[in-house]
């Protein structure tokens, strides 16, 4: 089955949020297949934005293991309340950064990488895996990717 997101290039932000939401919803529906649907999230979020990189890490005992990305080669695992991505699956909250070179800890897969937002995904209290987000500008992440993203990986949830 092919699928196409349709989005208003001349939109705000939030608009294109608002949009590519029920696009995703559509694309994911029926699919029980986690790495799968974690590789068409990462996909339409990278064509629809053109973040930097874009991905998952799955939580895999006590560290988070690569999931499905699109983007530059990335760092393979990540201990927990290591880094960005660790600090977000200890504190079970979605963790802006709006200069990672400010970040104590930070992990720098890339050097490119400017600013980070990473939102963890939960089955019931747990954390199961995270949706990091990088790109090249500093403080390109907000509330409005926040509210949206957490939106996208309420989608995904178990």
């Amino acid at each position: 089955m092919s699928h196409t997101i349709h989005i208003p290039h001349t939109s705000s932000k939030e608009e294109i949020y608002i949009s590519l939401l029920p696009q995703l919803k559509g694309l994911l529906e029926g699919e029980t297949d986690t790495i799968a649907n974690f590789a068409n999230v990462s996909a339409a979020l990278k064509m629809t934005f053109g973040f930097f990189w874009v991905g998952f890490y799955i939580v895999k005992r006590e560290e988070l293991v690569l999931g499905p990305f699109q983007g530059t080669i990335a760092c393979t695992r990540i201990k927990y309340g290591k880094g960005v991505c660790g600090t977000a699956w200890k504190e079970k909250r979605t963790v802006i950064v709006e200069d990672v070179n400010q970040f104590p800890g930070h992990i720098a897969c890339d050097a490119a990488s400017q600013s980070e937002i990473v939102i963890p995904l939960f089955d019931h209290d747990e954390v199961i895996a995270v949706l990091d987000i990088d790109s090249k500008h500093l403080n390109h992440f907000d509330e409005t990717d926040a509210h949206y993203l957490q939106q996208i990986v309420k989608l995904l949830e178990l």
